[in-house]
This record gives C-alpha cells, structure tokens and sequence, in this order.
C-alpha cells in the first residue's frame, strides 16, 4: 500500500512539476510576446477597403472602381440562417468558448501527433479574425500563440456579434468578393437578405477555402461543402430535415455577376473617376467614397439610345464592310464556340455570333450557351458591300453571299426578330446640359464605352463649322447690326495664306448655288456661307474673337480670319454647348459641371458643388457657400447652394439670337425638329468642309443639347451626310424624352427692344399694314430709316446701300 500510495504521489509531484512548467513557459512567452501584439483596439472602428461608387442624380448606381468588391454590412442586416450557417460550418461553439475552443486545439494537436505536420489549425472564428487583421498565414508555433492571445484580447473588448460581422465582412470569398454582401452580389447578383437557404449554405462553405470550394470554378467541390455545411446546420438544430432535403436537392445556379449597374453612364463615371484620382491619388479605390453625379438616369438612357440609332442609322446607309472575323469551326464543340464568343462582348446591343451554315435563303446561326437563330433573306439585305462614302455595292440576292459558316458577325434584336449589324466605325457624342447652371444631364462619348474609350463629349477637339454661326452673328448684333440687315449672298474670291503660301479662296454655301441680298435671319436660318463671311469681315475679326471669348467655350486660339466664319476653330462638344448655354439662358455664362457631390464611407459630405447660377441680381433662394459657412442653419432653409453667375452678353443680343435661331427649325435648316410639336426650341445645324463633321446644337429654357457625328480619323461623312440629315434627327429623339413633362416657357422679350415692320426684301421700315411686311426686333439705337436711298436694282429689287 505504501509503495502504491508512494508511486502515486510522485506522479503527483510529476504532473504538477510539469504543469508548472508549462505554466511558467507559457507566461514567459505571453510576457515576451504580450507587448509585440498589436492593439485589438481598432477593430471597434475597422475601415474596410470599400471600392469607389458612382451614383445618378437619383441614387441609380453608375460604375464601382476597386480591385476589392466589397459591400459592409450591420450584423442585424445579416440573415440568421447565413450566420448558423458559418457558425455550424466554421466554430460550433463560437457562442460558448472564449476565444479559443480547447477542444479544437486537442484535435489540431492530435493531428500533429499522428502525421507530424500542423494540418489542423483548431482556429476559432475570433482567431480567424485575429490572423486576417493582424497577423500573416505563416504555419507556425509562434504565430499560432500570438494568434491565441490576440482572441482572448478580442474576446475581452468586443461582444461575440461584434466579432461574427468583422468575420463576415471581412474575409476573401473567390472572385474579387470580399464579405458575405459582395459575395451575394457576385455569385448570385442579389442582396444577402434575398438569399434562399442553398446559396446561403454555399457562400457559408466558401470560408474554408474559396478556390477549392469555389462554385465556379469547382462546382463538383463546392455542391459537396455545401451540402456538408446543411448537414452541420441541421445537426446543430438550424434547419429541419425537410429543409435540409429540398436544400441539397437544389443545382447549383452559381454565376459570376460583374457589378449590377442601373445606368449606362461608362464615359461620364470615367470622367468622376479620373477626377477623383487626381485629387486623391489611389486611395479612391478602398476609401469608400460616394460620388452623387448630375446624370439623370432616363435622360442618360435616351442620349444612349439616341446617338446609337444614329451611328447605327448611318452604317446602315453607307453599306456592309464585312464579318468582324472568321473561324474554322470543323471539329469543334458548342464549349469551343463558347470561348469564341468570348474575344466578341456585346457593344451597344449588337451580339456577336457564329454562322454555323448558310444558302441562299438562310443562314443557321450560334449565338452562346446553346442558343441557336437564323437569318433569313430579308435580314441582310441592306447589306450592300461597302466602295466608299458616297457609294456601295448592289443589293444582296443570297444570304450566303454575305456571310458563310466560320463567319463571327453581329446582330440587332428588332421587332421581327434578329437581324444582320456591324460595330460602326463612326464617332459621336451628345451632351445635354441644364441651361440655368450648366449641370451635365447627359453625356456619351461614342457608341459604346468598352468598345472605344476615348471620349469624344471632351476629347474630340473637332471644327464645329456652322453650328459656331451663332456667335459671329451675336457679335455682329453688338456691333449694331441687327436681324433686318441686309448682306450679299454671291461669290467671293479672297486671297489667304494657306500653309505659307498666298492662295486664292473661293467659299461657297453648301448648296452652291447663290442667293443675292439676304436678310441676316434669313441667312442664319438657312446657313448661307457667304453671307457669314461678309458678315465677319464687316464686323471685324478682332471684335468678333473679343466678343466670341465672353462665351468662355475654350482657351484654345481662334482662327483671326476670315474663315472663322465657316466654324474652323477647335472646340469639343462639350465646350459648345456650354457657349449655347449662354444663349438660352440669356447672357449668363455657366460652367459645366458633372459632380454634385462627395461623401465618405460614414455618408459624411466632404465635397458639394456650388454652380454659377443664371439669375437677375438679386438672386432668390440662392445660398453661397460663403453665407453657409458663416450661418450654416441657413442649410435647412430650402435655399439652394450656388453663386449668381456673371452675365456676359446683354440680354437683347440674346434675346434676338434665340428668336432668328427659332428660325432655324421653323423654316430653315433644323426643320425637321418641327416633329417636337412645340414652339420654345432654337438651335443651329453645322457641317464642316468635306462633311467631316455633323453637328446640331439646340435648347429651349430649359436644356440644352449639342450632338456630333464624325469620324476620329477625320474620314468625310459623305455628300449628303450633313449635320440637318445626321445628327439633327438623334438630337430630336433624346430631346423628346428629355421634354416630356416640361412645359413650353417663352423668353421674356426686353423691355428696351422694339418689334417694328419692315420690307422683307429691303429690310427697311415700313408703314403699318404694307403688303408683304414682316415683323422684326430691333434696339432703339437700331431701328432702320423710312428713307431707301437706291442702287442699281438686282433681280429686279431696289436694296439699301448696306449690302456688303
């Protein structure tokens, strides 16, 4: 008995000794490794990298930039089933342990013991928390001890759902995701809180490892985690045995989704992010920032629509170019065209797709995923092959004598089905600004953003032609000429340098024919060249470039000759419209501007714009930022944040531009925009040398709206492709969402202008009720004299001795 009881006290003495020591290695550890460990402190107030959002005017979410997606999220706003879900699946008794579940470090060391690598790791999910924000994933002893003491410190300052939404938000899950919010968006493209109880088991299983598991990339992988992690949640209790049935019975329906965009807006969110970068450098990309731009999500929607069926309208009309390109598809599988497919994105609504067969009155098409069309005869036969600009081949009698099998070519859903397209090499832009402050509503740059980059609202530095008329004629009203003045519209010969050399040069209106003494709102309505060149050279150049740079379009020089006349200066279409600004709204000039306002991640605002404001001095219900900062309760006193915008040009000379360039579309080149049915729209048409360039540029109180057409490589449009037949009718179609529901408000005509009768042949005044006299506005200074002194009669009519 004394030897038993001796042996059993020294197993006593030897146990304790080695409790001891390990109790005395352990502190000496802790106190080594205690004051290294960084401080648990911050992650009360964790900043995730949140990538850079771009929203509308309504809050329609416009672009996402960040090599992190990732959408944080309040534990409250998490399902329940998708937090039993980790917990079952990941640490079963995290509501239990504190920090560290000796349990699961018995069986790491249990596995240690057996295969004699550190195979199991025993972490809990506040262990996991502490090795993603503080520590690497080196596999060793001494990570692991400060990856234990971390936990017991978060354990000691944060509650256990504190520390299951840091889980949740914060690990990688495949694909870019990062958090259960973005990984929601990317696998399945919708909120977490609209999850059914399968994908929520499969986004659970993607914690262990979220590239073997990954639902993607390893389906058959990633169906076997899942359903394991429903068997832990129905043996934790979770789930019944009926939902765990149906659950696991579910496909799997997992996909990648890019980010979910309500608006079409790549070249403005372009445009944010670039501004953006320049002022923040690359912290935009994780900083959160919200970005509130001025886009309207339905105006964005019809400049996208209405600048495609243009640049769509005039391919059509110039002929077929050929297939995009050409495969041999012997031997190979619907996976093969698949990849195909691929290297060919949808741009614009054209799809690409493969020919699989054709004859002469079909064609067997391979559109993806096993979706299969024809073509028959009728959906190709505006293809005729292209020669040049001004002509194209025959009409097609066979649809296989325009594409065959092997062929990649694109297509147009319409109402009759599918039908042949191609990605137009032509350019455009449209920019539709708020006449009042200058606030962009709309802006694209080109057909389509992933197809070509390059911008050309504000980087196609192009010549505006007669759409620049406007601002000639504006000067010339401030020289004192005025809508009743008569001009010469015949010949010219005038002796220029071009290119170093002296050259004679001979203009003509597009026409070319010559239409003798005109009135300038005749002219201006029907773009007469000559006209504006006499027009100029009687004004002045100097004058007119003194005048023209009140507008503020451009600190790009201007031509100082004559050919200013005909719109030869540089300017974007961005930078016109802003000069037509100044015109609808009365002589005020505003800058354009395309963010409305800055928050950080926490919705703080830390940037909002306050526009130069078109209004008569004093400007009601206009709060400066100046005011706010000194009385900031003045921000709830429903005043808008602004500062009175400088006028520039007096009234009267506005007044007079918006009434002869109403004449433009009443009887003159924009006619075709009569289809609007109203009568509170001006604008201009313009077509450059060559037809090079298209553009039309109009408004009403409202808005203002300016397209181009061309092409980047300056490649004429084609003899009849003027800017009246080319972009006029896509400034009509986005205008007519852009008016519905705005009522027609006429300019208040000035108080110092006068509406007199005149000759509309002379343009001198006449008595009141004269056959043939025409109304028109002049300032007093202006008003033409009774007396006609007479000149050699042209076509049979005494003019004034005014014709220049």
């Amino acid at each position: 008995m004394n030897v038993i009881t001796t042996i059993f006290r020294w197993i006593l003495i030897f146990i304790s000794t080695i409790a001891l020591l390990g109790v005395l290695i352990v502190g000496g550890v802790s106190i080594y490794a205690l004051p290294g460990l960084p401080s648990v402190d911050q992650l009360k107030s964790v900043e995730y990298h949140v990538p850079l959002r771009v929203y509308s005017a309504e809050g329609d979410l416009l672009a996402e930039f960040g090599e992190k997606r990732r959408i944080p999220l309040d534990i409250d706003a998490i399902p329940d089933y998708l937090k039993q879900a980790v917990v079952a699946a990941e640490d079963d008794r995290f509501y239990e342990h504190p920090g560290v579940d000796y349990q699961g470090l018995l069986r790491a060391a249990l596995s240690l013991a057996k295969t004699g690598e550190a195979i199991q790791g025993g972490s809990t999910i506040t262990m996991q928390v502490a090795r993603g924000f503080f520590l690497s994933r080196e596999r060793s002893f001494w990570r692991k001890l400060r990856e234990v003491l971390l936990a017991f410190q978060i354990e000691k300052q944060l509650t256990k759902d504190q520390i299951l939404s840091l889980y949740l938000n914060q690990n990688y899950m495949g694909k870019r995701a990062y958090g259960v919010g973005a990984a929601a968006q990317t696998y399945y493209g919708i909120d977490v809180k609209n999850l059914n109880l399968p994908q929520i088991a499969m986004l659970a299983g993607l914690y262990k490892a979220p590239s073997r598991f990954n639902p993607v990339a390893n389906p058959d992988r990633a169906k076997l985690r899942r359903n394991y992690v429903l068997r832990r949640m129905s043996e934790k209790g979770y789930i019944s045995q009926a939902d765990f049935d149906s659950a696991v019975a579910t496909p799997l329906t997992a996909r990648v989704h890019a980010a979910k965009l309500d608006v079409e807006a790549g070249y403005v969110s372009e445009m944010v992010r670039a501004h953006l970068h320049a002022q923040y450098g690359d912290d935009i990309y994780s900083s959160g920032f919200r970005v509130t731009t001025t886009i309207h999500k339905n105006l964005q929607q019809a400049a996208n629509l209405s600048l495609r069926k243009a640049l769509l309208s005039y391919d059509r009309r110039h002929g077929y170019r050929g297939v995009e390109a050409h495969y041999d598809l012997a031997g190979k599988s619907s996976s093969d065209f698949d990849h195909l497919l691929q290297n060919h994105p949808e741009y614009g609504g054209l799809r690409a797709a493969l020919v699989m067969s054709s004859d002469a009155s079909s064609a067997s098409l391979y559109l993806d995923n096993d979706e299969v069309a024809d073509l028959n005869l009728g959906a190709i036969r505006w293809a005729r092959p292209y020669i040049d600009e001004d002509n194209t081949g025959s009409r097609p009698k066979r649809v296989d004598e325009v594409i065959e099998s092997g062929d990649l070519i694109r297509l147009v859903r319409t109402e009759d089905g599918w039908r042949l397209g191609q990605l137009p090499e032509v350019g455009g832009a449209l920019v539709s600004i708020k006449a009042e402050d200058g606030q962009i509503q709309a802006l694209t740059g080109g057909f389509d953003y992933y197809h070509s980059r390059f911008n050309r609202a504000v980087q196609a530095v192009r010549q505006p032609g007669s759409n620049f008329k406007p601002f000639i004629y504006s000067a010339a009203l401030a020289k004192g000429f005025t809508p009743a003045s008569i001009f010469n519209d015949a010949p010219i010969v005038h002796e220029t340098e071009i290119r170093g050399e002296m050259q004679l040069w001979r203009p003509e209106n597009y026409s070319g024919k010559f239409h003798g003494p005109t009135r300038l709102r005749k002219a201006l309505a029907h773009s007469r060249n000559l006209v504006s060149i006499r027009l100029l050279n009687k004004v002045g150049v100097k004058f007119t470039l003194n005048h023209i740079d009140k507008f503020g379009m451009t600190e790009r020089p201007m031509p100082p000759d004559l050919s200013l006349s005909l719109g030869t200066g540089s300017l974007t279409p961005l930078e016109l419209v802003s000069g037509y600004a100044v015109i609808a709204n009365q002589g005020f000039r505003v800058n354009p501007y395309f963010i409305s306002k800055i928050e950080d991640r926490n919705g703080n605002v830390i940037f909002q714009h306050a526009p130069d404001v078109a209004c008569e001095t004093p400007c009601e219900n206009l709060l400066t930022p100046e005011l706010l900062n000194v009385t900031p309760e003045l921000a709830s006193s429903g005043k808008r944040l602004g500062r009175p915008a400088e006028r520039v040009v007096e009234q009267d000379n506005m007044f007079q531009m918006v009434s002869m360039m109403k004449d433009v579309i009443r009887v003159g080149t924009g006619r075709r925009a009569k289809v609007l049915n109203r009568n509170d729209l001006a604008g201009k048409t313009g077509t450059t040398n060559e037809q090079r360039d298209a553009w039309f540029s109009g408004f009403n109180r409202e808005i203002v709206t300016t397209v181009w057409i061309g092409f980047d490589k300056l490649k004429p449009l084609g003899k009849k492709e003027t800017g009246g037949r080319l972009a006029l009718p896509a400034w009509i179609d986005y205008m007519r969402t852009a008016l519905q529901g705005v009522p027609q408000r006429p300019w208040q005509m000035p108080d110092n202008l006068m509406v007199i009768e005149i000759d509309s042949k002379t343009g001198l005044r006449v008595e009141t009720e004269t056959p043939g006299a025409i109304f028109e506005m002049f300032r007093p200074g202006n008003v033409p004299e009774a007396a006609k002194p007479r000149v050699t009669p042209i076509d049979g009519t005494e003019v004034p001795e005014q014709i220049f």
